[in-house]
């Protein structure tokens, strides 16, 4: 999937970036080529080795992602320069393709173990049911294809839809309805994307979506009926904009199948029906729980305000009359709306980054909590509106 998704656009020259409904991995596969990643990095072993591998390594945030470009971008922009490139300019459509590219390579998940996934695959019986190999059950869908389908995204939209289903089949069959973790999942994936063939032919739905479609989701697929974003909503389930710890894809996609039985029953209480959501619906969703703070760890607009005061910022822009004014006054910045905007804003402000010893010196580097806080004070100022 990531080898398509990387030399496709580039190898058949295409002129404009694919476009959708929903962000998406394709268009953001035209990004990575068109603004000149795939220049210094490569994709899952696949392309140059000048920078590092973005399908590889740990677990990241989109906070993570900011906090990397910008304090590697005096780094990257020395090397681009050098090779004749100009550091580019990513606007915020482009860096959440971008950020959906990545999601779609593993750079935002921990690396699966294929062993520990068929060994899981076998101990929890999945093969009862399912067909994978040209062996196993009917009674659900085949597996062969997950690869083509298999981002945490369509997971949990796979578990939730068919759930129900499920584990009627189960308990008809005996079978004990089993848990996962998301490590369990992570690992179950990585088995069976290495051992299934086959590239999807079809747009990827995957995170992020819209916010403001899932906002409606929310209420429309009766999510509100048990849960309340900030108090509006049901009492009957956990708050989703009050987590203390956030969860990540894979987290969130096995929190779904393993309290699916006990929100079943609380449905049924209620007399609401159990909804679908297809992936472009799950997305937007994921999107909108992400709005709300439940992907991301809570920030704190005060920090965030400190970290903009003390970290040399105020060394070119000004905020409530403070400052220098060359950069213009941070009080004032507008677009900030997600987590992709800030991520654009990080790289595009380090285009700025000095090129000398002594400026590179005093360039200062951020945490991904750091950023957070910056973020979460921008949105408090009304950088949404």
């Amino acid at each position: 999937m990531s080898a398509l998704l990387l030399l496709t656009p580039l190898s058949m020259g295409w002129a404009q970036r694919p476009t959708g409904s929903t962000q998406n991995a394709l268009a953001g596969s035209w990004v990575f080529g068109a603004k000149g990643c795939a220049n210094c990095h490569a994709i899952n072993g696949v392309g140059k080795t000048v920078g590092p591998d973005l399908g590889r390594g740990e677990l990241r945030s989109y906070s993570d992602l900011a906090a990397a470009f910008w304090n590697h971008y005096p780094r990257m922009a020395a090397r681009m320069r050098e090779q004749g490139i100009q550091p580019p300019r990513i606007g915020s459509d482009d860096m959440g393709d971008l950020i959906a590219f990545l999601t779609s390579v593993n750079y935002f998940d921990p690396p699966g173990n294929a062993e520990r996934g068929k060994t899981s695959f076998a101990r929890k019986q999945c093969v009862r049911c399912h067909q994978f190999g040209g062996a196993g059950g009917v009674v659900g869908p085949d597996l062969d294809q997950l690869k083509q389908v298999g981002s945490p995204i369509d997971i949990a939209a796979a578990l939730w839809n068919h759930g129900p289903a499920m584990s009627q089949a189960m308990t008809a069959r005996g079978i004990s309805r089993p848990s996962f973790t998301a490590a369990e999942l992570v690992d179950l994936l990585a088995y069976l994307r290495a051992a299934t063939p086959g590239l999807a032919d079809r747009p990827l739905q995957l995170f992020p979506g819209r916010p403001d479609s899932g906002r409606r989701w929310f209420w429309e697929k009766g999510c509100a009926g048990c849960h309340s974003i900030r108090g509006q909503g049901g009492g009957h389930a956990p708050d989703l904009a009050l987590r203390e710890r956030p969860l990540s894809l894979f987290q969130f996609a096995a929190t779904l199948w393993n309290k699916l039985p006990a929100m079943l029953q609380v449905m049924r209480s209620q007399g609401i029906a159990v909804p679908q959501l297809d992936a472009g619906q799950m997305a937007d969703l994921v999107a909108y729980l992400s709005d709300v703070q439940y992907f991301r760890p809570p920030g704190n607009a005060a920090a965030g305000r400190a970290v903009i005061e003390t970290r040399g910022c105020l060394g070119c822009h000004s905020l409530d009359r403070r400052g220098a004014s060359t950069g213009g006054d941070l009080a004032k910045a507008r677009g900030l709306d997600s987590p992709a905007a800030v991520s654009a804003a990080m790289w595009n402000h380090g285009r700025l980054a000095p090129t000398t010893a002594a400026g590179l010196a005093r360039w200062p580097r951020l945490t991904a909590p750091e950023v957070t806080d910056i973020a979460t004070y921008f949105v408090s100022r009304g950088a949404t509106r």
